[in-house]
C-alpha cells in the first residue's frame, strides 16, 4: 500500500548524476522504474533523470529522486550524464521510460509542476495510484 510519492529534487551538475546512479545501483533491489523526463525548449530538449523506489520497509511513502531539467540536449547525440543514468539502469535490470511533458517554467510553483508530472506518470501505469 502507498500512501505518499514525492519527488525529492538532487541538483543538475554530474555529481547529482551521479549520485541518483548510486541511489539506482545501491537500492537497486526497490528500483520501482526509471525515467527520461523531456521538455521542449528553445535551445533544444530539458531532460530531467528520475528514479522512482519502492517503500522501505513498512513504510508507506514512494521516493522519486530527480536531477530537474539539467541536461540540454540538441540533436540526436546522447550526454555523457543521459547515457551513465540509462547504463545505471540497465544494470539494475529496467530502461528508463522517456516521456514528453510541459517545461516547469510553464507553472506558477514547482509543486504544481511535480504534481502534474506525477499525475503524467500515473495515467501512464509508470507510477501505482494510491491506496
Amino acid at each position: 500500500m502507498i500512501l505518499h510519492q514525492r519527488f525529492i529534487e538532487l541538483g543538475e551538475g554530474y555529481g547529482d548524476v551521479y549520485e541518483l546512479c548510486e541511489l539506482i545501483r545501491t537500492n537497486q533491489n526497490r528500483l520501482h522504474k526509471t525515467f527520461i523526463l523531456s521538455s521542449e525548449t528553445t535551445s533544444g530538449h530539458a531532460l530531467s533523470l528520475a528514479a522512482a523506489f519502492e517503500p522501505a520497509n513498512d513504510s508507506h511513502f514512494m521516493p522519486i529522486y530527480v536531477c530537474r531539467e539539467g541536461i540540454i540536449q540538441s540533436g540526436a547525440e546522447k550526454s555523457k550524464r543521459r547515457l551513465l543514468f540509462e547504463e545505471a539502469a540497465e544494470q539494475a535490470g529496467t530502461a528508463a521510460a522517456y516521456i514528453e511533458l510541459k517545461h516547469s517554467s510553464e507553472f506558477a510553483e514547482r509543486d504544481l509542476y511535480f504534481q502534474y508530472v506525477t499525475g503524467i506518470l500515473r495515467l501512464n501505469h509508470l507510477l501505482p495510484p494510491l491506496r
